[in-house]
């Protein structure tokens, strides 16, 4: 089984929401072209998105399905990669101080991935996760980033906001 861990530096609400948006996948998984919900309202339970993977001119469409939802602490999903066979994909986000530890566990479920599953294999799936992993934290350490700066932003001058601050004439 290829279990990685990462911490990243944002609460795990902010993790939570980049893993519950199924349009989102792309920006994380490696080897993912492009990815859409398409059944259920994702990530409940059995909802699926499908997702491209482009291996030179050849495209392939796959499919990820939720399995088991834990909201804001566990995702259990299943990804059907074809003829490779399906796989099983837990992500578990634990609260670290004020930061994230986020856990995937995956290992191959049924099919040929399963058949041929080896210290090789195991090998690149653990490079796959670290590179996975680091993604998944760009993209919510820059997500963060971006509500700490959309809260702490001035506001335009003649909005409300702006005259609530210290020193603004009240009526």
């Amino acid at each position: 089984m290829a279990v990685r861990h990462r911490l990243i530096k944002t609460a795990p609400e902010t993790v939570w929401n980049v893993l519950a948006d199924g349009n989102r996948y792309a920006e994380w998984v490696v080897g993912t072209a492009s990815s859409r919900p398409v059944d259920g309202q994702w990530p409940a339970l059995n909802a699926a998105i499908e997702y491209q993977v482009r291996l030179g001119p050849v495209c392939l469409t796959n499919r990820t399905v939720v399995r088991n939802c834990e909201k804001g602490a566990l995702l259990e999903l299943e990804a059907h990669a074809g003829v490779l066979g399906t796989a099983r994909i837990a992500i578990e986000l634990r609260p670290w101080g004020e930061h994230c530890l986020v856990i995937v566990d995956e290992h191959p479920l049924q099919g040929a991935g399963g058949v041929l599953h080896n210290v090789g294999a195991e090998a690149l799936i653990q490079i796959r996760h670290r590179a996975m992993l680091a993604r998944l934290a760009k993209c919510c350490e820059q997500d963060a980033d971006g509500e700490r700066r959309q809260a702490t932003a001035p506001a335009a001058p003649g909005t409300p906001e702006a005259s609530c601050g210290p020193g603004a004439a009240h009526a």
